[in-house]
């Protein structure tokens, strides 16, 4: 929402002015006199008070005509992690299996509290509680390839097996000595030019990529708990790692189609539906209607349209490439300043992907 109040707004600008790296995220700063949008430490010439006005969501600034700053890009960089955060996240890297407690954090130099405030906002856990999830699922690769449950805990800084078999039943849901059995969905975290997403990952592939402010995104996550019978964990697997790159390559220009493997559970309709998706061309669109008739289905059209917006899997599976008969933007998920986006993306990916075709 735009704010409104004088007082916030004053602090708001003072903090733009000092670049307070603190306030990323917050607020997003509409300059008037350019029609672009920032974030609070962007490196740009500061405009004057009266020519701003301050918006809570990104989204918000889009709906009010303003384009992303390109020297900040604020949809890509406002949810970056703070320097403690990044902190404590590279100390984690750098001791996967070790337990680091507050304690360790101060003696680092990292305050625990401001990296406590940042995981429950934008994973909903505690930096502590995501330690546990990582290296669990570290614990259960371990244990695929027939490691002993005494020596994996041991290594991964449990004091028993007693309490590692405990941990690893609560967030996984079976015994250490079923590891190569079990089914997990691994969530982690990505940036992109129009605000970071969520994507989970079996190990058949990516079964949800879905911007973090989606509406109804904790029933999707329930639904597909339920459908895939498995349980939610931070993590990350192949299947998530090559989504990073070719999304990367996507939003880049260079890429206009995916390869990387999913794993989409529901009906045999909705899966043709999600699978005539696919086959619409990079930069082209299609109808509900259009659609239909694709999978031999004309009077199907509501159905079609149901199964669309049930997709879970934004982008690899181009949901955002259908619109209304008469050409209008349809409904989106992730809101219709991005699909505008999106569809403005892909053609202009297509035309350049033609061009280096005609080239050769």
């Amino acid at each position: 929402m735009r704010i409104t109040d004088p007082a916030q707004i004053q602090r708001y600008y003072q903090a733009l002015l000092d670049r307070s790296p603190e306030y990323i995220g917050t607020f997003y700063v509409g300059v008037r006199t350019t029609s672009v949008f920032c974030i609070a430490t962007c490196r740009a010439r500061k405009p004057k008070a009266e020519n701003v006005e301050f918006f809570s969501d990104f989204k918000d600034a889009l709906d009010a005509g303003y384009r992303p700053c390109k020297i900040c890009r604020p949809t890509e960089h406002a949810h970056d992690m703070p320097p403690p955060v990044a902190s404590a996240m590279a100390l984690l890297r750098a001791n996967p299996k070790e337990k680091i407690g507050d304690a360790r954090l101060r003696a680092d130099g990292i305050g625990p509290e401001a990296v406590r405030r940042w995981f429950l906002k934008h994973y909903g856990m505690t930096f502590q509680a995501y330690q546990r999830m990582t290296r669990i699922n570290q614990a259960m690769e371990e244990l695929k390839t027939g490691k002993r449950s005494i020596d994996t805990a041991l290594d991964h800084g449990y004091q028993s097996l007693s309490g590692f078999g405990y941990t690893y039943r609560k967030l996984i849901g079976g015994s250490p000595s079923a590891a190569g059995r079990d089914t997990v969905i691994l969530i982690s975290r990505l940036t992109t030019p129009i605000g970071p997403m969520f994507i989970c990952a079996t190990e058949q592939g990516v079964c949800l990529l879905e911007f973090v402010d989606r509406r109804m995104l904790e029933t999707e996550f329930e639904d597909l708990q339920r459908r895939l019978r498995a349980r939610i964990i931070a993590g990350e697997n192949e299947a998530i790692r090559q989504a990073r790159r070719e999304l990367d390559e996507y939003f880049a220009g260079t890429r206009p189609t995916f390869s990387v493997p999913l794993d989409t559970p529901g009906s045999d309709f909705q899966r043709t539906v999600w699978q005539a998706l696919q086959s619409i061309p990079c930069g082209q669109t299609a109808s509900y209607k259009q659609q239909a008739e694709r999978i031999g289905r004309p009077q199907a059209v509501r159905a079609v349209a149901a199964a669309n917006g049930a997709n879970r899997v934004s982008i690899l599976i181009p949901c955002h490439r259908v619109i209304g008969s008469n050409g209008d933007l349809t409904g989106y998920g992730g809101g219709l300043a991005r699909k505008q986006w999106l569809l403005a993306h892909e053609a202009s990916l297509a035309r350049h992907t033609d061009s280096c075709d005609d080239s050769r």
